[in-house]
């Protein structure tokens, strides 16, 4: 019911719509003061976090401001100011590397998500052995990055993968054809291996947003004379927004932070084609010992990764929000 000022009703959009997320878990000094004897419990956690992950962020930032030694002794260690920053920004192999970022998430993650949405769509209707598909569907998910990069280093072998065995018997190609091995196919071999590694996780993300779909509109929908395709794009499509947001921004913060599946199966190369910049914070750190230049590569990755998590955050309070403003 909507608040009234002299008799007359205010309207919806001028009622206050309460706090933000982050004033809303905010404690207040009074608040601490009440609960103090709660806030004990939380310490030990609160200690733990403080040395597992907030001194190894602060300890990093710090040091991309340092040029290290080759010899390792951090003592010995330079101030540079932001002349780390400014070498990556205005490298070139920075520039590659990013380029080959992007294509590896947004690529990783787009399809990831539409053959996840695919195959949520088919094992939602019931058919006879649908158990058995969702299980082996989910096959890719449950092993581990280690396993999934040596099965497919296996399939695109040059010699004895299943790969060129299968396009040799049915006459497809002449020859073995190198796959991990050539720069320009080295990239979208990685891709297709990881893409077959994270569709279960979005497979099961939106399957659980396809229960919560009422029936009844798809019902009403077909009385009306609805098809398929008008159905999907009016009511299912509409109803997995939320879940899919979510879903997208997990699977790109995933993609942002993959390196077992890269390292593994081609080490950045050859010639840096498949490098990211996971894994180039890597080489540039234990490869070349440039302990200040990947700290300052390692700020930039966390700076990007920190703003999606912030959208991942508001998506996930989103639906609290409207429940709050209704």
């Amino acid at each position: 019911m909507s608040a009234t000022t002299s008799g007359q009703p205010v309207p919806e959009s001028d009622k206050d719509k309460g706090p933000g997320f982050f004033s809303r878990i905010a404690a207040t000094p009074g608040q601490i003061a009440r609960h103090w004897a709660d806030y004990l419990y939380i310490l030990p956690a609160l200690g733990i976090m403080l040395v597992v992950i907030a001194y190894p962020v602060f300890y990093t930032v710090r040091l991309s401001f340092y040029a290290t030694p080759a010899n390792l002794a951090m003592k010995d260690k330079i101030w540079v100011g932001l002349d780390n920053y400014k070498r990556i920004l205005q490298s070139q192999s920075f520039r590659d590397v990013t380029m080959n970022t992007l294509e590896w998430t947004i690529l990783s993650t787009v399809f990831a998500f539409l053959i996840g949405l695919g195959a949520a769509l088919v094992i939602q209707r019931e058919f006879p052995g649908r158990s058995i598909v969702r299980g082996i569907l989910l096959i890719p998910w449950v092993i581990s990055y280690v396993s999934a990069a040596y099965i497919w280093k296996w399939l695109y072998h040059s010699d004895y993968g299943l790969i060129n065995d299968f396009l040799m018997r049915t006459r497809l190609i002449d020859e073995n054809i190198n796959i991990l091995d050539n720069v320009h196919r080295a990239l979208p071999a990685l891709i297709i291996a990881n893409i077959w590694k994270e569709f279960p996780f979005a497979m099961i993300m939106l399957l659980a947003g396809l229960q919560g779909v009422p029936d009844q509109l798809h019902r009403a929908a077909r009385v009306d004379g609805a098809g398929t395709w008008e159905r999907f794009w009016h009511i299912t499509l509409p109803h997995l927004k939320g879940v899919s947001i979510v879903t997208i921004l997990l699977l790109t913060l995933t993609n942002l932070n993959s390196f077992t599946l890269v390292w593994i199966m081609t080490g950045g190369g050859p010639a840096g084609s498949t490098d990211i910049w996971i894994t180039q914070i890597y080489q540039l750190a234990f490869g070349r010992t440039r302990f200040g230049v990947a700290s300052a590569y390692s700020v930039i990755l966390f700076l990007v990764m920190m703003s999606l998590g912030y959208f991942y955050v508001k998506a996930l309070t989103r639906g609290d929000e409207r429940r709050e403003g209704a």
